[in-house]
């Protein structure tokens, strides 16, 4: 065995150390900057999307074994063990790579506890797409010691996809490739995404969002697992996950199959010494489109793939339909998988198993959920950008009425409402607790006034839904009910020249509190006490928009002035005429509270 590994470990080097030279003598052959400058040219715009993560690139076939994962003698596990002692360098994940997994999970578990997402399923597709960053090869930082390149995405047999990173990532300026421990495309990586800004995340804290760093990767990876509300424990969103990465049934029953057999026990190895894979898919597009597999390395062909050991395998060519988390697929018969659910191991070369398990005593049946029932309040109201007053809550029943406990529920709101929960999202589960409810996480509404409805439904079971009408009021005005200097400083300036800049600062309050945000007029008066007019002579402004001939006309009059985050409001810089004197500034809300401002002006050269 540890010659096969070393046979392994150093066919591996040396695919890195030929990416690396490839990856160095592109960067040696353009002048200095040249990259750079690649870059910063106009790039092509980002893919359709939903062209896969990895952009349909290749991946690793190799499955697990069947018997369940036993860690060796004195290392520490991270699960379930059960059956005898085999596997147990499949089942042992790098140090740093088993970090930064753990440390994506527990990220997306702050910021989106409704994904439910079990670093399992980023080892699982991480196994796959780079044998866990090719046996951890990474340094104490998690990046990787030598780049990790996909093939060319030229659409011969993979995605078309134009370079759009001048070679940052990939060192290819002609097309895109994978990149790094989860194969992110730079294209995805730094264009996909919501409004096209990127999955691309910074795992680490180290300020940096690197493809080539397993923390970075793993938690971009998680953000996308979870994206659009997806639910991880709902088979059908999970399924619609791993697809998005790599558009291949093979492909989703391979991950699914690592993702369980990671559930059933792991533990820690150091790095560079995990097992690297060997058997690799090249892809190849199907009729309907979608990336299918063209096995190589003694795998078979395109034609005939090797499904004797996949899950939902039957030996027909047909892909077997994906089971739940733990279960990959329904296997064929004869055919046997890791972590079976009475937690019995299949005989290794599969057939029947050896010992027959004692049954297990079949739980109580739960109560079946039949009816959604509104537990909180009709109606929502909120302020535009605060939080609603109170969040939509259910009560999950049975056929009896009575409360059924532990029953996913899924809030969901429409894209257009501007309202969110959590994690800028649009859709939460829910799990019901003892006494049936389920309710929602603190909803905000958004900038805009305006009527949405929230509407939660049973998972698994759309026909129960119940509608919440939430309304959005507008924000009311600011309010100041007094204006005031902030300097008692004399305000001069000489006949045809301006006053300083930012001569006049006020500060507006509204009961002893700073108010922010409050429209004030400036106007140029006169010195009526009685009936104070706008003057026309003396201190003016200037309009901003005016262009041309136009831009030296004095206003008297200035509006949309607004007070600042701290209540401030620093006027405009004020010019002179050729009058000399005392003149006055009024400055006033629509709440009636006023300030008159004293300019003084001197005669030209005195």
């Amino acid at each position: 065995m540890a010659a096969t590994f070393r046979r392994r470990l150093q066919r591996g080097a040396a695919s890195t150390a030929v990416a690396a030279l490839v990856l160095a003598a592109l960067t040696a052959s353009q002048a200095p900057g040249a990259t750079e400058a690649a870059a910063a040219r106009k790039q092509p715009p980002p893919p359709p999307a939903d062209t896969p993560i990895d952009g349909g690139t290749t991946y690793y076939t190799d499955l697990p074994p069947l018997n369940s994962p036993v860690p060796p003698r004195g290392s520490h596990g991270t699960g379930h063990h059960s059956g005898s002692a085999a596997g147990p360098t499949e089942a042992g994940l790098p140090a740093t790579v088993l970090a930064a997994y753990k440390k994506a999970e527990s990220a997306i578990d702050g910021s989106d506890p409704g994904c439910r997402l079990p670093w399992q399923l980023l080892a699982g597709i991480g196994k796959v797409e780079s044998g866990q960053a090719r046996g951890g090869a990474v340094d104490t930082e998690g990046t990787t010691l030598q780049p990790i390149l996909g093939p060319q995405l030229n659409g011969h047999g993979f995605a078309r996809i134009a370079d759009t990173d001048g070679g940052r990532y990939d060192g290819d300026l002609t097309h895109d490739r994978a990149v790094g421990p989860m194969q992110f495309i730079p294209s995805t990586w730094s264009q996909g995404g919501p409004d096209h800004t990127g999955w691309g995340a910074d795992g680490n804290g180290d300020g940096k969002k690197d493809p080539n760093n397993v923390f970075d990767a793993a938690l971009a990876a998680g953000h996308y697992l979870c994206a659009g509300g997806r639910d991880l424990s709902d088979q059908n969103d999970l399924d619609h996950a791993i697809l998005g990465y790599n558009n291949s049934e093979d492909y989703l029953r391979t991950v699914l199959s690592w993702y369980a057999f990671y559930r059933h026990g792991t533990h820690e190895i150091p790095d560079g010494r995990g097992v690297l894979p060997v058997h690799r898919r090249e892809a190849h597009q199907t009729g309907d489109g979608r990336t299918g597999g063209a096995a190589s390395e003694g795998r078979g062909s395109a034609d005939s793939p090797d499904h004797s050991r996949q899950p939902g395998g039957s030996g027909t060519g047909k892909p077997g339909k994906p089971g739940k988390p733990g279960k990959p697929g329904k296997p064929g018969k004869g055919q046997h998988h890791p972590g079976k659910p009475d937690g019995t191991d299949p005989a290794p070369g599969g057939g029947t198993p050896t010992h027959k398990p004692t049954p297990s005593p079949k739980p109580p049946a739960e109560p079946r959920l039949t009816a959604l029932a509104r537990a909180g309040d009709k109606d929502l109201t909120a302020t535009a950008g605060s939080e609603f007053t109170a969040s939509p809550k259910v009560r999950a029943e049975d056929a009896a009425g009575k409360p059924v406990a532990g029953a996913p529920v899924r809030f969901t709101l429409p894209a257009s409402a501007g309202a969110r929960f959590p994690g800028n999202r649009t859709a939460v589960t829910v799990t019901t607790d003892e006494a049936g409810l389920a309710t929602a996480p603190a909803l905000r509404a958004g900038d805009r006034p305006g009527a949405f409805t929230v509407r939660a439904t049973a998972v698994g079971r759309s026909a129960l839904a119940v509608d919440f009408g939430a309304t959005v009021k507008a924000r009311p005005a600011p309010k100041a009910d007094k204006l005031a200097r902030t300097s008692d400083k004399e305000l001069t300036a000489t006949a045809g020249q301006p006053f300083a800049e930012d001569a006049v600062e006020i500060k507006a309050t509204y009961r002893g509190k700073l108010a922010a945000g409050v429209p004030v007029t400036a106007t140029m008066v006169t010195d009526d006490p009685d009936h104070p007019v706008e003057n026309d002579k003396g201190p003016y402004f200037k309009d901003p928009e005016a262009t041309g001939d136009d831009q030296d006309d004095p206003v008297r009059t200035r509006t949309g002035l607004t007070t600042d985050a701290h209540g401030l409001l620093k006027l405009p810089k004020i010019y002179t005429d050729t009058h000399p004197g005392t003149f006055l500034l009024r400055l006033t809300t629509a709440d009636g509270a006023v300030l008159t401002v004293k300019l003084k002006v001197a005669p030209a050269g005195s």
